[in-house]
């Protein structure tokens, strides 16, 4: 479930730099979210 919102944030992040900047600081700040789960998720014990 978590990788699923992890790809799909990463997608959104491409999608972003590619397509315009209007939209980057929220695609950023949803990559940082995407990174820090992924992390809690490792320092617990479950692969990403």
């Amino acid at each position: 479930m978590l990788e699923t919102i992890a790809v799909v944030l990463v997608i959104l992040w491409l999608l972003g730099v590619v397509t315009a900047h209007t939209m980057g600081g929220l695609i950023y700040i949803l990559l940082v979210i995407a990174v820090v789960v992924i992390l809690i998720r490792v320092i617990q014990g479950r692969g990403p």
